[in-house]
């Protein structure tokens, strides 16, 4: 079993904190719309390979100026060396900005329902969608109701084994699911750099995930 890849979530400009972080992520995600205008001060400092994530509020974000604005942030992203962009199903003109993207770095197609877990015929559907549209990730969360949500969003994976993907359920509930994720074919899981800079519900630390890994890693 390969050791599970965790993304510390960067939210703010505590370089420290992020510094302190780096020996045990394996890369950082850049939230532009958590952090702010100073946010290239930050994307410059990281010594290990960063997503840039501008995140549209109805998917759970805290972007809510231009849309115009928002691609041009992420474009600025490619300029400061970001590894990964991330950009949302649901993003209008997606073939354009894909293909922006891809010419210098990897396009993680995403898709958040922040109210349940659709069945997994629907979450299947939502693959096809990003795949089509180019994405070199495919990244499906929704939000998990019962347990059993759990079960729904991870047999992902099973109906994708060659498709580089994430996929768990945010919440309480979807808990099992977010620690799952990277252990069954996920390419990584999320973590908050510390408690209180969570940017979803149910997110985990760094810290705390790293412990837990330790035990069930080789």
């Amino acid at each position: 079993m390969k050791k599970p890849g965790i993304c510390a979530v960067i939210a703010n400009k505590d370089l420290a904190a992020i510094t302190e972080l780096e020996p045990l992520v394996e890369l950082f995600e850049v939230r532009i719309d958590l952090i702010g205008d100073g946010w290239p001060e930050v994307a410059r400092g990281l010594k290990k390979p960063w997503i840039a994530t501008n995140r549209l509020a109805q998917e759970g974000g805290g972007w809510r100026q231009s849309e115009a604005r928002r691609k041009e942030e992420l474009l600025k992203a490619l300029q400061l060396g970001a590894s990964i962009v991330d950009i949302e199903l649901s993003t209008r003109n997606l073939e354009k900005i894909v293909s922006l993207i891809k010419k210098t770095a990897k396009c993680l197609i995403s898709s958040h329902d922040l109210e349940k877990t659709p069945s997994l015929d629907r979450l299947k559907e939502i693959v096809d969608r990003q795949q089509a549209a180019g994405a070199d990730i495919c990244k499906v969360i929704t939000t998990a109701q019962k347990f059993d949500d759990n079960v729904t969003i991870l047999q992902l994976f099973r109906e994708f084994p060659e498709r580089p993907m994430i996929a768990f359920a945010m919440g309480p509930l979807g808990l099992i699911s977010r620690i799952l994720c990277p252990l069954v074919g996920g390419q990584f899981i999320y973590a908050s750099s510390q408690k209180g800079a969570e940017s979803a519900a149910g997110q985990l630390t760094v810290s705390e995930l790293a412990r837990l890994y330790q035990r069930v890693s080789p």
